[in-house]
């Protein structure tokens, strides 16, 4: 059934796009994403540590190589996309890393490609409509960036001016939006290799829970040393302003850990590509909460983008439905063909017990 992971992998994209907000907030204040990092990982693991013991589907892992190695990828390469990325929103907006994101369906599917993780026949209706829908979310996305057109809805009453406003990422002086850019574009091609080694664990070890779990504390482990030296006066460990703890506490109690499992659970269940595909939905999310909750007016082009988003977001979910199909025929026309010939005299389905 398709409802159910298309509206949670929406519902991750919705945490995330909050959680840029609060983080962007907190980092004016003072809050390094070093220590932003560590604090929300090792809240996270904590989080788990309840649910690793009494939740988990299998067995402890098997102390295997290859299986370890990869859990151990997983951290650095989580560590290393969530520093690039929340520093990149430090420097930039909110708004700037939602559209960067729209990068992430690309990658993903080149790489899913190139490890044979997605069938590419350029020949079947499928296919056409992954590369379609792809190409179509990404375009719309950046329509939204550089094509404002003319306003729709001015700011709406109930909003205040007081509030903090998601700043637009060309059109802010202050903000080294560039370099922001590139931090983002960076963490967002780490996490499309995130996705891909993510189903070779989760088909080594197939439980949600326990990956997460894994996952959380390799990145809490990984980002002391990096605070240690990165960060050597104590005091900026202090969290001083509330909006930097309610920062920290949603991150690690609800965003960073709920996307993980979502994530993980997607990408068992529908592959890698179809996590990635809803990145582009992050920047209509966006770009909607801040008309609702932070007084921006809504453009025609932002209109337009998410109408094109949604286009190419449900060509894609149609190509996969329709590849799902397509396998689950050929399987049964495989499992047909080796019952043997018809009951007209053919031989029996028993035929070698004797």
């Amino acid at each position: 059934m398709e409802v159910v992971p298309s509206l949670s992998m929406l519902s991750v994209e919705c945490t995330n796009v909050i959680l840029s907000i609060l983080f962007k907030a907190a980092s004016s204040k003072g809050l390094s994403n070093n220590i932003f990092t560590l604090y929300y990982s090792v809240l996270a693991t904590f989080v788990f540590i309840p649910l690793f013991f009494f939740f988990r589907k299998t067995a402890f892992p098997p102390s295997k190589f290859p299986l370890a190695w990869r859990l151990c990828f997983l951290g650095i390469i989580g560590v290393v996309g969530n520093l690039c990325g929340s520093k990149g929103i430090e420097l930039s907006s909110p708004t700037l890393a939602s559209a960067i994101s729209n990068l992430t369906p690309a990658f993903t599917f080149m790489l899913a490609v190139c490890f044979r993780m997605e069938r590419v026949e350029f020949r079947r209706a499928a296919s056409q409509a992954k590369i379609i829908g792809t190409i179509t979310s990404i375009s719309g996305a950046f329509l939204m960036i550089f094509y404002k057109g003319p306003k729709i809805i001015s700011s709406l009453p109930w909003t205040s001016s007081s509030v903090l406003q998601l700043q637009s990422p060309l059109g802010s002086p202050e903000s080294n939006w560039i370099i922001g850019g590139i931090l983002g574009a960076i963490s967002n091609i780490l996490f499309s290799f995130w996705y891909i080694i993510q189903v070779q664990v989760m088909k080594m070890y197939p439980d949600e829970i326990a990956v997460t779990f894994f996952y959380n504390l390799s990145v809490a482990l990984l980002a002391l040393p990096v605070c240690l030296i990165a960060e050597p006066q104590f005091s900026s460990w202090r969290l001083t302003s509330s909006v930097s703890v309610v920062a920290v506490v949603y991150t690690g109690l609800f965003a960073h850990s709920f996307s993980a499992v979502v994530h993980t659970w997607g990408v068992r269940l529908k592959g890698p590509v179809f996590v990635a595909i809803f990145k582009p939905t992050s920047i209509v999310i966006a770009a909607a909460m801040g008309a609702i909750f932070l007084g921006e007016a809504l453009y025609l082009g932002s209109v337009i983008g998410a109408v094109i988003i949604t286009g190419g977001l449900y060509a894609v979910l149609w190509g996969k439905a329709k590849e799902a199909e397509e396998m689950r025929d050929g399987d049964e026309s495989c499992g047909l063909s080796r019952l043997g010939p018809s009951s007209d005299g053919g031989v029996p389905l028993l035929q070698g017990y004797k």
